[in-house]
């Protein structure tokens, strides 16, 4: 990946996007996407949308989706020192991103806080805590257990507009893409990393002079991590038969997938068998270019595209996948995946099928 790609990596990754409150992401795409496609807009569920024209004229194209939030928290209620319960927005734990500074984003100010559990020297009376201890309860950590300390009033907290519903966020501090070896690694590659192999693909397409069979629609979504409701909508209004979504996918003995391997083709997830024709065209085209593709039966897994089906909302659906380790964590990809992700979409986009023998 090239050292300017790697700085819009980072930008993204640093860039608040909860769900529901994707704008400032959305901004950084819609900058990077805009020289490289025909129309542009933001539609009624705050997608961005951008269009390919394709040269048949022949809008039933194809959507390609990388989705704009990231997994975040959600107030639930303010305690009279000023703390704060917290339920998740996703599926995620207190364990995936660890406790530490908290970004709380408030309606007038942003304001920070701390993740906490409390002290570890405590006994059985403080029974939240002892109860997470291995030693002692055994209970996994959960949103139960922990709260934020702000530090604040309750009324300093009104004043900053926090209360019930407010996003919170993991600080910027601990965004920084660390790099080692071969590989990077960072919180919310999910989806940023997806989201930059996206635009490196409107890019290469504009670059390439070609024209896609039928028209593209490269779709920032919103409100993935909450049930796939941004894709579900562009799914349902715009125009194409395939919804083909780009996502991390979690590389794991039962599935046969490694980080150091390459684009992950999934054959079927937790809500959806995605189309076999779709999925062996993918792993073709990988293979042609010798980047060893990962074919992936997958459970415990949902995306934009499998929602789009499982509720009729899209006739056809794909999955292209970022190799990643301990995916909704701190995630780690190849320095290769988001290039190559890049060159396997602009392919199929090109030549969705393959080209009759000579």
């Amino acid at each position: 990946m090239s050292e300017l790609r790697g700085e819009l990596l980072q930008e993204l990754l640093s860039t608040y996007g909860p769900c529901g409150q994707e704008d400032p992401v959305r901004d950084v795409c819609r900058r990077e996407l805009e020289p490289f496609v025909d129309e542009l807009w933001v539609d009624e569920a705050g997608n961005l949308v951008g269009v390919v024209r394709g040269d048949t004229g022949d809008s039933a194209g194809t959507r390609v989706m990388a989705h704009l939030d990231e997994l975040s928290m959600l107030v639930k209620r303010v305690d009279p020192d000023g703390s704060l319960h917290l339920t998740p927005l996703g599926t995620m734990y207190p364990g995936n991103f660890g406790l530490g500074p908290v970004a709380l984003l408030g309606d007038r100010e942003t304001l920070t806080g701390v993740l906490t559990l409390g002290s570890e020297h405590t006994t059985k009376e403080s029974q939240r805590i002892w109860e997470t201890k291995p030693d002692q309860g055994d209970k996994a950590l959960d949103w139960l257990h922990v709260y934020v300390f702000t530090g604040r009033t309750p009324e300093e907290l009104t004043a900053a507009g926090i209360g019930p519903g407010t996003r919170v966020c993991i600080d910027r501090s601990k965004r920084t893409l660390f790099e080692f070896g071969d590989y990077l690694g960072s919180y919310f590659m999910d989806d940023r990393a997806a989201c930059v192999a996206l635009l490196d693909a409107a890019r290469l397409l504009r670059e390439s002079g070609q024209r896609p069979a039928g028209d593209v629609y490269l779709v920032f979504t919103t409100n993935e991590e909450v049930g796939g409701v941004g894709g579900s909508y562009a799914s349902r209004t715009l125009p194409g038969e395939l919804t083909l979504a780009l996502e991390v996918g979690p590389t794991e003995v039962e599935y046969d997938t490694a980080c150091s391997g390459g684009p992950i083709v999934g054959y079927s997830d937790a809500m959806c068998v995605y189309d076999k024709d779709v999925a062996d065209r993918l792993m073709t085209i990988a293979t042609e270019r010798g980047l060893s593709p990962q074919a992936a039966v997958l459970g415990a897994f949902e995306s934009d595209a499998s929602h789009a089906k499982a509720n009729g909302l899209t006739p056809r659906a794909g999955l292209l996948c970022l190799p990643t380790l301990s995916t909704h964590g701190y995630e780690v990809i190849s320095r290769q995946a988001i290039p190559a992700m890049a060159e396997v979409l602009v392919e199929f986009l090109l030549r969705p099928t393959a080209l009759p023998p000579a």
